[in-house]
């Protein structure tokens, strides 16, 4: 199964390639319990996974990327839900920062700066 480059990337769980997931499949690529995914969905609108007809919630790759950019925001920000939910509303990820995988960054602002940096600790630990 083909795994996207940019989740090979520390930090960023690998998405499978496919073109739907199980509830209990998000849980585990997300690192949460299932109860944490239906209640991230009943606090954020953006998040409307499909139901199958017998009910079950089927994510698509753009519903487990959005719930990525949660997590990020809830646990490693610490953000409140609702100052979540404002940041998700203030700063929507463009198609500028969605890398060429169709993963979402992590980093919404111009990530040149951020590079930059990144390039400058490489250069001096390589002296």
């Amino acid at each position: 199964m083909a795994m996207s480059d940019a989740a090979v990337e520390p930090g960023i769980p690998e998405i499978p390639d496919k073109l739907y997931f199980k509830i209990g499949e998000v849980s585990e690529i997300l690192g949460v319990a299932p109860y944490v995914l239906r209640y991230w969905e009943s606090e954020f609108s953006q998040l409307s996974p499909k139901k199958s007809g017998s009910g079950h919630r089927l994510y698509r790759r753009k519903d487990v990327e959005l719930l990525l950019r949660i997590k990020h925001l809830l646990y490693e920000k610490r953000f409140t839900i609702e100052g979540a939910r404002q940041s998700l509303r203030i700063e929507p990820v463009s198609n500028s920062s969605v890398v060429q995988t169709g993963q979402q960054s992590l980093f919404p602002e111009d990530p040149v700066p951020y590079i930059r940096r990144e390039l400058a600790e490489i250069l001096e630990i390589l002296k």
